[in-house]
């Protein structure tokens, strides 16, 4: 037994009350994700001031790996629950069965990580963080302790709680952000305290996970713990592991393909010499590429709240409202880049020498303008993605950000062209570019608009 779907009128009605509580929800979350994105660079450019430029590239080397990681193995799981709790309460089907599935795949990526990271122990402190035990530390706590954190973002995504999702990625950056403080006021020293605000944050912001329970107790519909429970034991009720693995699989693939754009020119900077980290290189690429991961925290907040709100609509069949909201998202994300990208030609090297330095080279505008370029198409992509999952075509769009990478890392992988910070900086733009246009092809092909989440399988499916 579930709960019954609405009737027509009431589905019908409610698309303007869903539009407004999608308003209300990206403002909060921008207001939320916007701090955590300052506060984010500011851990990053504090650490780029306190540590030498060893220090600090072992720094940045360890935060990419870091953030690819956890993108790649819990994102997938978080906008599964985002996107199957929304249709489940857009049908008037919801029942916390939904969330065994999604559990057992995030646990099972957790632990996964944690073999793989403790049979290459060796090879991570020496060859990775040159000799760095205690950053190969910080990463294994961090990564295994964002299972959880991820975990909940989906589910308060899910329930459009987002002025807790908020709090939680706030919590999140504050608390890393005062580590590196603690470095500038002298009371601690090196690059080892200063990391450690990596390993503590994903354990700050599940403080907020309380607060979701109790009010899920306090709000909850009369007889509502009855009607889950029958639910749970209905086999009829629960996702399909089938089905969650292979979207958890094709977005898995979205968010490597997503991390290599952003990080494939750290890690190639990283390889062009023995000598790279004493040289700062890596530090100077990985600063360049600040200019897209903050406008990309940012952009977290439209994109979480974006995804179980468009699936919302799919459920409702309110396909002209699902067009018009990509549509305007689309046009708002080009507008920003370009905006940034004639921004960055204007002011951009001094701007950038003063926020985070310059480790001993010279930023060139045109080449930042082409990351400010691209940054506006990486949003866009973004958005047009969305709508994919939304409308269920997960291994569709997962095909074209692997196309993308993979272009990508070819262009950056021949020295001959240029400079590793030319290859990167051009090569994001190009790729970033061809992905947009890809995304889009797909997204215009004709497909079925009336149905966000596939039925449930049948027991044992």
């Amino acid at each position: 037994m579930t709960i019954q779907a609405p009737a027509a009128q009431d589905s019908a009605a409610a698309v303007p009350d869903s539009n407004r509580a999608f308003v209300s929800g990206a403002r909060i979350l921008s207001i939320g994700i916007a701090s955590t994105g300052l506060f984010t660079f500011a851990y990053l450019a504090t650490a780029s001031h306190v540590l030498s430029r060893s220090g600090y590239s072992r720094i940045a080397l360890g935060w990419s790996i870091m953030y690819v990681i956890v993108s790649v193995i819990y994102r997938p799981i978080e906008q599964l629950l985002s996107r199957t709790i929304s249709d489940r309460h857009a049908r008037g089907d919801w029942s916390s069965a939904v969330l065994r599935t999604p559990a057992l795949i995030q646990a099972a990526f957790a632990v996964s990580f944690l073999v793989v990271a403790l049979a290459l122990r060796d090879t991570l402190i020496h060859d990775v963080f040159d000799g760095g035990t205690a950053l190969y530390w910080v990463l294994v706590i961090a990564v295994v302790a964002y299972a959880a954190s991820y975990f909940a973002r989906g589910w308060l995504a899910g329930h459009r709680r987002f002025a807790l999702y908020g709090a939680l990625v706030f919590l999140e950056s504050t608390s890393r952000f005062t580590f590196a403080m603690l470095a500038v006021v002298g009371l601690t020293h090196g690059e080892d305290a200063v990391a450690a605000g990596m390993a503590v944050a994903p354990f700050v912001s599940l403080c907020v996970i309380p607060f979701a329970f109790t009010r899920v107790r306090k709000t909850g519909p009369a007889g509502q713990e009855a009607v889950e429970a029958e639910a749970a034991a209905d086999p009829a009720s629960r996702l399909s592991l089938r089905h969650g693995s292979h979207f958890a699989v094709s977005v898995v693939a979205i968010m490597l393909a997503e991390q290599t754009l952003m990080n494939a020119g750290v890690i190639a900077a990283a390889a062009s010499s023995h000598f790279v980290l004493t040289l700062g290189l890596t530090g100077f690429v990985f600063n360049i590429l600040l200019i897209v991961r903050a406008p990309l925290m940012l952009f977290q907040a439209i994109q979480t709240a974006i995804l179980p709100h468009l699936t919302r609509l799919l459920a409702r069949e309110s396909v002209t409202e699902f067009r018009a909201l990509v549509r305007r998202t689309t046009q708002l994300t080009l507008a920003f880049g370009l905006a940034v990208a004639l921004g960055l030609l204007l002011i951009g090297p001094p701007v950038m020498k003063l926020l985070v330095g310059d480790h001993g080279f010279t930023y060139k505008r045109f080449g930042l303008a082409a990351v400010g370029l691209g940054l506006g198409f990486h949003l866009t992509s973004g958005t047009l993605n969305q709508a994919l999952l939304a409308r269920g075509r997960a291994n569709i769009a997962a095909r074209a950000w692997v196309i993308a990478a993979a272009a990508f890392v070819a262009f950056i992988s021949f020295p001959t062209i240029a400079s590793v910070v030319t290859r990167t900086e051009v090569g994001y733009c190009g790729a970033t570019a061809l992905l947009t246009l890809m995304l889009f092809v797909v997204y215009r092909a004709p497909a079925d608009l009336t149905g966000a989440v596939p039925a449930p399988a049948p027991a044992g499916g």
